[in-house]
């Protein structure tokens, strides 16, 4: 399973889901993790009825951050804010689905640091 799963990592670094920038976003929020380097910026819109229509991200760091954004963002487009909001750091790490060293947790939790920071108050 482990070896599944670490494909599945793989492919999403190197075919990322929602790479890029949205401009106009709704919700545009940067999140570094200084102890490695990791830089992701997500921007998001939202249509008339609070859902995330369109989702997009940017990231300078290793596979994991950026196969947990594509991860991320696969699974929050069409869901509303406050849905998206709901997903748990154990659900982040469970959608990566193998186990990450203490050092690379933060690297895997960093979109959803910024989903839950650059949302703050709109859900």
């Amino acid at each position: 399973m482990d070896d599944l799963q670490r494909e599945i990592i793989l492919d999403h670094a190197r075919n990322p889901r929602y790479p890029g920038i949205l401009d106009p976003a709704d919700i545009d929020h940067e999140e570094d993790n200084p102890l490695c380097g990791d830089r992701l910026r997500l921007t998001l819109r939202l249509d008339t009825g609070g859902r995330i229509c369109a989702v997009a991200w940017d990231a300078e760091g290793c596979a994991i951050c950026q196969a947990s954004a594509s991860m991320l963002a696969e699974r929050i487009l069409g869901q509303s804010l406050a849905e998206a909001r709901q997903i748990t750091r154990e659900e982040m790490l469970d959608m990566i689905g193998i186990p990450l060293a203490l050092n690379r947790v933060k690297c895997g939790l960093l979109p959803l640091k910024a989903l839950s920071v650059g949302s703050e108050g709109l859900a």
